[in-house]
């Protein structure tokens, strides 16, 4: 089934890419969602509207978890649910910029299981199952063997290193940053970067795909206490996520719980 399911999530993001950029620098409709939780598009409430129209009908027995879909407890009852984010990096989507994706997968009894990344501005595709190798655009990819954090070239913010966030001493490291979280997780899959890591909490259709594309790259996956990363939860958060080479992601855990 995961290989089935991930063909179908590739059909999916390719079709939410067709009509992401029907709208791409071309001035949608932007609200403000209030909080923390950023802007909203047109194109964010269509390509949901596709997908969600879509991968029901294709699996209707699945549950369904989405950015953009006011959250219903049903999806707590049953073993397989869709988890989408319609448009990663909304902001990078309204500025016009290229590195925002929609971010597509399915979880298991709380693991991934497939999961797809596309960025249409790019065509650039990551793609990864329980039972297949993980790819960018068809060629299998893997994550950085890096075996030191220092001076490693990690994707994060500046304020995740902040010097109280780390009792065991700030790693001197070199950062770098994209605006989707789900791109920066397959950039450390494919290891352009040493590795990505996010200290606050991180909503599961931010990091769901990305976060077995990575692992099955070879990257030690967790979320910032280094425990495993478990989806389709009643918050629908993790606390935070580390996606490095093992070495790396072990010096990071003995940094941040000395």
């Amino acid at each position: 089934m995961p290989a089935r399911d991930l063909a179908l999530l590739t059909e999916a993001a390719r079709e939410a890419g067709r009509i992401a950029l029907r709208y791409w620098r071309k001035d949608p409709q932007v609200w403000d969602k209030g909080g923390e939780h950023g802007p909203v598009t047109e194109a964010d409430l269509a390509v949901n509207d596709m997908l969600k129209a879509r991968l029901l009908s294709a699996r209707p027995g699945y549950g369904w978890l989405s950015e953009e879909t006011p959250d219903s407890a049903d999806r707590l009852a049953v073993d397989t649910v869709f988890i989408v984010d319609p448009i990663d990096g909304t902001r990078a989507f309204v500025a016009g910029e290229e590195t925002w994706a929609h971010s597509l997968a399915v979880a298991h009894q709380g693991k991934v299981t497939a999961g797809v990344v596309y960025l249409p501005a790019l065509d650039r595709i990551y793609t990864a199952s329980t039972t297949s190798e993980p790819m960018r655009d068809g060629q299998v990819i893997r994550a950085s063997r890096r075996d030191r954090l220092e001076g490693a070239n990690i994707l994060t913010t500046k304020a995740n290193m902040l010097p109280e966030k780390w009792p065991g001493g700030v790693p001197e490291i070199t950062r770098s940053f994209r605006a989707s979280l789900a791109y920066r997780m397959c950039l450390a899959a494919e290891g352009r970067f040493d590795g990505m890591l996010t200290l606050r909490d991180a909503w599961e259709w931010d990091i769901a795909a990305g976060s077995l594309i990575a692992e099955r790259a070879g990257a030690a996956v967790t979320d910032r206490r280094g425990k495993a990363l478990r989806f389709n939860t009643p918050g629908a958060m993790a606390e935070g996520v580390l996606a490095l080479p093992p070495r790396l992601h072990a010096e990071a855990m003995a940094r941040l719980l000395p």
